[in-house]
């Protein structure tokens, strides 16, 4: 079959639950927020029991993802919080929801799991929030820098980049000839002679190694090249990773971190304490608290309040009381797997039926 589509699944009727998820289900809605939808449908039988089944579909831009019944009881048993949270979303969020959506209760899945899936998942955004830092305080120029650029030439007592050399010198990078020295790793004898036909250091400008050129065995060396290979590679991979994330960034979470000047997506780290602390009243509470009322607090964060080691260091304080307030709960280590597999045949049998 073709690409199975959002289109598809609401046209034929398939989806038995929708909601609004993000920011304006948390509460944390601002007038630029995006709209996150999520839902479940349930496959027809000859695409479920087929080779085509889809567990998972979504539009271009990720605002909508809905998920097969399966894929969704399955993360559900593994406490994933994202959709954990869609169980326990504010009434005024759910867009639809089919009467076999009743027999899914949070109570059926909820679980010591959450202080690892949560925390986890929760840290896996402070990495992200690190990742921008850099980016922020460390900039990569539009102008790739070439081979040319990690190559220095030591001639008698003195060193100097190729660029200055030929600068010195007059000579261009075609005119000049390299061989390997051996045992000396990215080390070349450098000639220069009209006579020897020389390659060039590098053949084209968009080379990613320096070239050899068959050089006479009598021919004198006029110095000795060396090709910072490490270093160029380690430049290509951070050129290559800014500038597809200046491509692809998102503006507006762009545009926040520069205004409050502190070099870290700071909706990323608002989300480090929302999902701390949903772990915390999960450990206390027995239940997901999707709707936030610590929104002041979650929102100063996200205006760049607080210094980005400070915060990591309140995440780390939150993070170090769960494993205690989870070892003190009456939840189970983990679902009844036997009584989620269950509810997963009732409800497709019942949902086949009608």
């Amino acid at each position: 079959m073709e690409m199975l589509t959002i289109d598809d699944i609401k046209g034929n009727g398939w989806l038995i639950f929708e909601t609004v998820m993000g920011s304006r289900a948390y509460g944390l809605d601002t007038p630029t927020s995006d709209t996150d939808i999520r839902g479940v449908y349930v496959l027809p039988k000859a695409l479920f029991y087929s080779l085509d089944y889809v567990p998972q579909v979504s539009n271009e831009t990720n605002d909508i993802v809905y998920y097969e019944l399966r894929r969704f009881i399955e993360l559900l048993s593994k406490n994933n919080p994202n959709i954990m949270e869609m169980l326990n979303v504010p009434d005024h969020c759910v867009l639809l929801k089919h009467a076999l959506m009743g027999n899914v209760k949070a109570e059926m899945f909820l679980s010591r799991l959450c202080e690892k899936t949560f925390a986890n998942y929760a840290f896996t955004q402070i990495k992200k929030a690190y990742g921008l830092e850099k980016k922020f305080v460390n900039p990569v120029e539009k102008g790739r820098k070439s081979v040319l650029d990690f190559c220095f030439v030591r001639t008698g007592k003195k060193s100097m980049n190729l660029s200055d050399f030929l600068a010195i010198t007059g000579y261009s990078q075609e005119q000049l000839g390299l061989s390997a020295i051996p045992h000396m790793r990215d080390c070349y004898n450098l000639y220069y002679s009209a006579n020897l036909n020389c390659s060039g250091v590098t053949r084209t400008e968009d080379a990613n190694d320096v070239c050899q050129s068959n050089i006479p065995k009598n021919a004198d060396p006029i110095g000795l090249l060396y090709f910072n290979k490490d270093g160029y590679s380690v430049y290509c991979k951070r050129y290559k990773e800014y500038w597809e994330w200046v491509e692809n960034r998102n503006e507006e979470r762009y545009n926040t971190s520069v205004a409050h000047g502190k070099n870290y997506d700071s909706k990323n780290m608002m989300h480090v304490f929302r999902l701390l602390l949903m772990a915390r009243e999960i450990a206390i509470e027995r239940k997901v608290n999707v709707h936030r009322k610590d929104r002041d607090f979650l929102l100063s964060i996200k205006q760049g309040k607080y210094e980005y080691d400070e915060l990591v260091e309140k995440a780390e304080a939150l993070k170090n009381e769960l494993p205690s307030l989870y070892e003190s709960s009456s939840l189970p280590d983990e679902p009844d797997l036997v009584q989620v597999n269950k509810l997963l045949i009732e409800m497709r049998s019942s949902y086949y039926k009608l």
